[in-house]
């Protein structure tokens, strides 16, 4: 049966002797712990998985920074900390988010351009598949609204501004729940044979409340990709993995609802569930924030935390020991805890790729691993943020007196004393001299103070580099007395076109993968009819085919309906703006006017784009599901003649010698 990964699994490590049990392993193979099989397999997967460690991780220390630069607060260092601890209130070294805002901008475009509705669009190859697409976008643009698709795209987006590459993994899945369902209360008679009821009571009965595509959002930080391939070409490699945390509770609930897991029982005889291969949240550098900074706890007796990888292969399965099979296939295996595998099963997909997408906007077509966008301008955030603190430190030492006193003329704790309006007493010996020789205020130079006027230089750097600029952000910047409506315009539109080639690489590279693969697993596993509401862009053209099957603005599609042949729609990245809108708002007043434009162009599609373009998201919900009745008029043919001349009549489609409408 074919297989996609369903909510990934963890592992630990060094089995308790004498540990045994009894499982049943998948395709006739031993695949129990201590079994030979067992240790080859693992000996295997540990090479490739310590040969994509080593190069990946490299990187690691870099995005740590990265993650440093996306908040505002770190931890402090012992000399702050006193400062925190003595007086809250008082400022210490900070991160200028200039970078947060910078990624906060370009996620912004991403999300804009491509989290509308419908997602993922499709088309069919041949005239008998245009049918069967549209219903096909429509199954999966529901399965994207139950299972929040959008959620895991905004960090597939994020990751690859933020680190240079994001990762999302599709997953079908079935998620069984419990329905409340009336039932008859009686009883049978023995004696008639009938059954008497006198009542309803309820019951509960399992269902699938669920079935379809996840997706698993991959932490880049515990992504292991093949090395010897650059990253928008990670299908043509050996192997694609990823670490995952989970617990030995999880693991074992997944192996009872899931026939695919074995061993898990094993997990919990060996000792620490740590791989040394998967970064905890502490060594990301996402919780060196103030007052973050936490681990798991490895090795208690309450928490069982585990570490799994899981790893797809493209490998010969007789070279392997999996069989006598001589050519490539598609096969997963979980490895927990660097130690136990507890899941080795082939794939079997149609579309007989690695169920992964991958995201780097930045690439630059030879690297396992590129820079992102915001490690571009690392250098500034830096060199700002010194600035910044700087500052503050300066001005926090100059607002405390730094007094040099003769302690034989004056009585120090008197001076000591903070509070306003204080008395310092002097001693014996300075009665009557002057008090200005025994204590002297040194002057203070704010040194910092055009630190600040600096900062704005280094923020202009960032937007020119990274292409955040105020149009994008939707600041805007005075450039003149009287600022025209064109101006506005031509900025925002070279703002936005920088962006643009970013999303298209993101459209390219990463949505037009994972939008096959959804569709591809859709027609492989859908099992059950599914019920579409008539919307979108296909409201029209299903209503015309199926008139006497849509009931409720519902149709009825079972899974053999979508069976087709298809090809993915990639959204192009762009953006519209106002500019647009007003060219088309003017075109379509031009079409209008024009009997003959009228008959070359659908006015009303041309109307829905500029609507949507506009930003009004439910046009289709106040078209007329049917057209009003034509009113006939009869006029004298010298009329007729006069009015068409004018352009107020045009005629009906089949040329002059029929009746006319009037327009």
């Amino acid at each position: 049966m074919p297989f996609i990964l369903e909510n990934p699994v963890g592992g630990s490590s060094g089995m308790h002797p004498g540990a045994k049990y009894d499982y049943s392993y998948p395709n006739g193979l031993d695949l129990s712990p201590d079994g030979e099989l067992h240790k080859y397999l693992v000996g295997e997967l540990k090479k490739r998985i310590q040969e994509s460690y080593t190069q990946i991780s490299r990187r690691h220390g870099v995005w740590k920074k990265i993650d440093r630069t996306l908040t505002a607060y770190v931890q402090p260092d012992e000399k702050e900390s006193k400062i925190k601890a003595a007086d809250e209130r008082r400022p210490i070294s900070i991160v200028v988010p200039y970078s947060y805002a910078t990624l906060e901008t370009l996620l912004t475009y991403f999300v804009t351009v491509f989290l509308d509705d419908p997602i993922f669009q499709y088309e069919g190859v041949s005239p008998e598949d245009i049918l069967g697409a549209a219903l096909l976008e429509r199954a999966v643009d529901v399965q994207a609204r139950r299972a929040k698709m959008a959620l895991s795209l905004y960090t597939f987006f994020r990751d690859g501004l933020a680190y240079g590459i994001g990762g999302c993994a599709p997953i079908w899945t079935q998620e069984m729940g419990f329905k409340t369902v009336k039932e008859p209360l009686g009883f049978m008679s023995s004696l008639l044979g009938k059954w008497f009821s006198f009542g309803e009571g309820k019951r509960q009965e399992e269902i699938v409340k669920y079935e379809g595509n996840v997706l698993n959002t991959l932490d880049p930080y515990m992504m292991l990709p093949d090395p010897n391939v650059p990253i928008h070409e990670h299908q043509k490699g050996e192997f694609f993995g990823w670490g995952e945390e989970t617990n030995y509770a999880k693991l074992l609930e997944q192996e009872r609802n899931n026939g695919d897991l074995f061993n898990v029982r094993y997990c919990n005889d060996i000792g620490s569930g740590k791989s040394q291969y998967v970064s905890s949240r502490s060594n990301t550098g996402r919780d060196d924030r103030f007052g973050g900074g936490t681990d798991r706890t490895y090795g208690s007796s309450v928490f069982k935390p585990m570490d799994a990888i899981h790893i797809y292969m493209n490998l010969i399965p007789s070279e392997w020991r999996l069989g006598s099979r001589k050519y490539p296939e598609k096969w997963l295996f979980t490895l927990v805890g660097d130690k136990i595998i507890v899941r080795a099963k082939p794939l079997g997909l149609d579309h007989n790729m690695f169920p992964v997408a991958l995201n780097a906007p930045t690439f630059d077509g030879h690297s396992v691993a590129p820079i992102s966008k915001v490690e571009v301008v690392y250098g500034l955030q830096e060199t700002l943020d010194w600035l910044f603190s700087s500052h503050i430190a300066n001005v926090r030492k100059a607002i405390n007196d730094m007094l040099i006193v003769d302690p034989s003329m004056i009585n120090m704790s008197d001076l000591k004393e903070p509070e306003p309006g204080k008395l310092v007493r002097l001693r014996r010996a300075a009665w009557g001299k002057d008090v200005r020789a025994s204590v002297f205020q040194l002057q203070i130079q704010d040194i910092t103070k055009g630190h600040i006027q600096d900062s704005s230089t280094i923020v202009e750097l960032v937007k020119q580099i990274s292409g955040s600029q105020d149009a994008v952000m939707g600041v805007q910047r005075k450039t003149s007395d009287r600022i025209t409506a064109e101006e506005v315009q031509q900025t925002a539109q070279g703002a936005l076109s920088r962006l643009a080639t970013m999303a298209k690489v993101s459209s390219m590279m990463g949505l037009a993968d994972l939008s096959y693969m959804i569709a591809s697993h859709t027609q492989q596993l859908m099992s059950q009819d599914l019920y579409l509401k008539m919307t979108g862009r296909w409201p029209e053209y299903l209503q015309q085919e199926y008139p006497n099957l849509i009931q409720g603005g519902r149709l009825k599609v079972s899974p053999f309906d979508i069976l087709v042949d298809y090809d993915v729609v990639n959204k192009d990245g762009t953006m519209s703006i106002a500019q647009n809108a007003q060219i088309w708002s003017n075109l379509f007043q031009t079409i209008a006017q024009q009997p003959l434009l009228l008959q070359r162009f659908d006015i009303v599609k041309i109307f829905k784009m500029i609507a949507k373009g506009m930003g009004a998201k439910n046009v289709d919900e106040f078209e007329l599901k049917q057209m009003p009745a034509m009113q006939a008029q009869v006029m004298p043919d010298e009329n007729v003649m006069r009015e068409a001349e004018k352009g107020n009549l045009i005629p009906l489609e089949g040329g002059t010698n029929v009746p006319a409408v009037q327009s």
